[in-house]
């Protein structure tokens, strides 16, 4: 029987929405997962911050202190560091599995949240929050912006048929992925989808790949165990081979990412070089950015409006005099200040919402 941890509570188009984000990073990371916190934080959302184990005590330590000393994260009360840090191989399993318990965490805290939202330390937006919110307030609730193709080609041979394992799901100390000699058919009872590993998905969604009423997410989930990149295929063939939700899909990561050329494998760090290019793009967010690279101080600037420790909003309150922050002060926060930022993104989904774009689903 289908289950829904919210189930009375139904949001209706042109209400305040909110995001239940998730930023993860490793070691060295924590300072950078401060700033992409701050850049994207809103009284409205849900943010969970995960370190993995590969990153010292010490560093886990520093980043949950600084969390907790932080007035307005300790007044919401919606910022959390993930207590248990976990071993995360990146091509492995291990990282659907953290994001998963992350996923749980943000469901059990609340729940409110209309989309989750995985990002990484090296990512940062491209809108402010108040843009994104407004945007997002008139869509409908059960849109799933996921990028995704049908495996075909090389992808069969070298992402389908290998047989791989994680030593993260046994070791302590990270290690990269261990490939067996042997080789798999492909599965018959569903299809196998790949895409970016990074997405924007319903919670209705979610609470099916965690509830797993009719067993296709566990399934999928155990196959996906030996699957070389299954981050990048694992909600992807979950959501295009199930009935209710494949009709959700929106063929986009709402990235604006940088490939290398050929065989874009790796996403190249962004400088200022791209400024215009990722502006031009319209995507709310971008990655993949070096540690302090100078075009996030632009992006600070001349985006987001940033000066202090967040990009401020409608909600932010407080006085300008004497460059004291204005959101020290917290106001409503479902009143919303759409900038430049929000007119990119309606152009953008105007091409997303298209019929022609929306006839890619799960094609």
């Amino acid at each position: 029987m289908e289950r829904s941890l919210n189930a009375n509570v139904v949001p209706k188009i042109g209400e305040a929405p909110r995001f239940a984000y998730l930023i993860s990073g490793t070691k060295g990371d924590s300072h950078r997962m401060m700033r992409t916190l701050q850049a994207v934080y809103h009284p409205r959302n849900q943010y969970v911050l995960h370190l993995d184990l590969e990153a010292p005590p010490r560093e886990r330590l520093e980043l949950a202190s600084a969390v907790k000393a932080d007035p307005t994260f300790r007044d919401v009360e919606n910022v959390r560091v993930m207590s248990q840090s976990n071993l995360v191989t990146y091509k492995g399993p291990t990282m659907i599995a953290c994001t998963l318990q992350a996923i749980a965490i943000l469901l059990k805290e609340s729940s409110e949240w209309d989309w989750f939202i995985n990002l990484s330390a090296s990512d940062y937006p491209l809108v402010t929050q108040d843009d994104l919110l407004h945007i997002f307030s008139n869509l409908s609730r059960d849109l799933n912006f996921i990028e995704h193709t049908r495996i075909a080609g090389w992808k069969l041979n070298q992402r389908a048929r290998p047989i791989i394992i994680d030593p993260a799901l046994y070791l302590s100390k990270k290690s990269d992925i261990a490939w067996t000699t042997q080789r798999r058919t492909l599965p018959t009872a569903f299809r196998l989808f790949t895409g970016s590993a990074w997405v924007v998905l319903t919670r209705s969604f979610l609470e099916y790949c965690i509830w797993g009423w009719d067993n296709l997410p566990r399934t999928i989930l155990m196959y996906y165990t030996n699957f070389i990149s299954s981050p990048e295929g694992y909600f992807h063939t979950v959501i295009c081979n199930s009935d209710k939700f494949c009709h959700t899909v929106i063929n986009h990561d709402l990235h604006y990412i940088a490939w290398d050329n050929p065989p874009k494998q790796h996403p190249k760090s962004l400088t200022i070089k791209d400024f215009d290019k990722m502006v031009q793009s319209n995507a709310p967010f971008a990655r993949k950015f070096a540690k302090d690279d100078p075009v996030l101080d632009k992006i600070d600037k001349e985006i987001l409006g940033r000066t202090h420790r967040f990009s401020p909003g409608a909600w932010c309150v407080g006085s300008l005099e004497g460059g004291a922050d204005p959101c020290s002060f917290r106001g409503n926060d479902t009143v919303f200040r759409p900038g430049p930022g929000a007119e990119r993104l309606r152009e953008l989904f105007q091409t997303l919402l298209s019929e022609d774009f929306k006839s890619k689903q799960c094609s």
